[in-house]
């Protein structure tokens, strides 16, 4: 997800932060005169030779430290808040064990989540399924479990689960998700609060529809959810959402109605680039001023805060191609296809060289790209960087949420390996992908009959 509109976008190369201020603001990686770019306690050139490039590393030590400081900041502020990870964000089963541990629940969008939140050791009641999709097998999925609550997006979706819950004889306990009409002032493609958005249902509808989910069977309204975005960064967007959602709350109470929670979603953004991160603090700030003295039971929804620092992709230089006096192209095995954000949302990602012989040296301006064959597939333009020759191998930073979770195969290009770093201990998590295994799965239809030999050329 983006850092930033594209309409802001900056492309100046002196506008970048050296590396020095990168690893300044990211006390789990170090650069050690012997050992190269450490990631807590573990060399990356060590995990770059024994599993090959490109590969993703995850800091378990990071996500736990980085859990401890938002859960602290909601209990400074009294909030008692529960957490709820969006597995969105990254959903490999070492990381949700992660923060499980820490005692996170989980925001899910799809079954194949839900599935991988209890496979993970996740309760059920501490899991929260959102989405404007929900399919009629994902409901029914969902009251099987007894998973603690559904956020509805639609009067639609309500009569469907309604249906579905009085044929199961459950009860479905949910939240109306509400379109606040605010602007989070982010990237347009990760809003999801202002109307115009997919997401959530009309501000002045909410009220009506939470009297009509009270009457309908099967159907036990706690009350209102919220999210209006990802990579947020100052709270007076929050503020002006929750300020709307307690005026709700109010609207339906003085109805007769009883709401006991509200679900604050997530969103809060982080530093790819020089940009300032958000501040737990300030959100659990945002919460309390408007919602603290309602009487309310409170969840957030953390996703990239949570594990986008607590990721890099490490990746090899195939070769240097001079473009006559302009910066050169340097073409890395790590592509497009491995990490898209770039690519979808120009988004900007800090690099650093794993050598720290590598990263002494002199710098220039560079492009960095992939192997793919699209103009798109470009990580970085005019970027200042050492000068970087065959074989280097360098670190893309800050790529633990929406990094390995939304790769593909294209250009029948196996999934990266995975990694998990705790302390001085690692471990791989999830092995390169074998090339066959991507027709592994794929049938011919018999009346097209077998393959034929390659004919010689001639």
């Amino acid at each position: 997800m983006p850092d930033q509109p594209a309409t802001l976008r900056r492309d100046t190369i002196d506008a970048d932060p050296d590396m020095a201020t990168l690893l300044a603001a990211r006390p789990h990686l170090r650069m050690d005169a012997l050992d190269g770019l450490l990631f807590e306690g573990v060399p990356l050139q060590h995990i770059a030779r024994e599993t090959g490039t490109p590969v993703w590393v995850t800091g378990a030590g990071t996500l736990r430290a980085r859990y401890r400081r938002l859960a602290e900041a909601m209990r400074e502020a009294g909030l008692g808040a529960r957490i709820h990870y969006a597995i969105k964000a990254n959903d490999h089963l070492a990381v949700l064990r992660v923060l499980a541990a820490e005692g996170a629940g989980a925001d899910v969008v799809s079954g194949g989540e839900l599935m991988r939140a209890v496979e993970a050791g996740i309760a059920p009641e501490r899991i929260v399924f959102s989405g404007v999709g929900k399919t009629a097998e994902e409901m029914r999925l969902a009251l099987r479990l007894g998973i603690g609550q559904l956020n509805l997006e639609s009067a639609e979706e309500l009569s469907l689960l309604s249906g579905i819950a009085e044929a199961m004889g459950a009860e479905a306990r949910v939240a109306l998700r509400v379109n606040p009409d605010v602007d989070a002032l982010t990237h347009a493609k990760i809003s999801t609060g202002k109307a115009g958005d997919k997401f959530g249902i009309a501000y002045a509808d909410a009220a009506a529809l939470y009297a009509r989910a009270a009457a309908l069977p099967g159907i036990v309204p706690l009350g209102f959810a919220v999210h209006i975005g990802s990579q947020i960064a100052t709270p007076a967007p929050f503020r002006a959402a929750f300020e709307r959602i307690a005026a709700l709350v109010a609207r339906v109470r003085e109805s007769g109605h009883a709401v006991r929670m509200v679900d604050c979603g997530g969103g809060l953004g982080i530093s790819y680039r020089d940009e300032a991160e958000g501040s737990p603090r300030a959100f659990a700030g945002a919460i309390a001023a408007t919602l603290g003295g309602l009487g309310l039971d409170l969840a957030i929804e953390p996703g990239r805060w949570l594990v986008g620092p607590s990721g890099v992709l490490l990746t090899r230089v195939i070769r240097v191609k001079q473009d006559g006096g302009a910066p050169p192209f340097v073409v890395l095995d790590s592509a497009m296809n491995d990490l898209l954000r770039p690519s979808l949302y120009e988004a900007w990602h800090g690099v650093v060289p794993l050598s720290a012989a590598d990263a002494a040296g002199p710098a220039a301006p560079a492009h960095l790209v992939g192997p793919v064959c699209e103009t798109g597939d470009t990580l970085a333009r005019h970027r200042t960087l050492p000068l970087l020759t065959d074989g280097a191998a360098v670190a893309i930073l800050d790529t633990g949420a929406y990094g390995a979770v939304m790769s593909s195969t294209y250009n029948a290009r196996p999934l990266a390996a995975q990694v998990l770093v705790d302390g001085e201990r690692w471990a791989v998590i999830r092995p390169r992908q074998p090339v066959e295994a991507l027709w592994r799965d794929e049938s011919v239809p018999d009346w097209i009959g077998p393959a034929s030999p390659a004919s010689p050329a001639e």
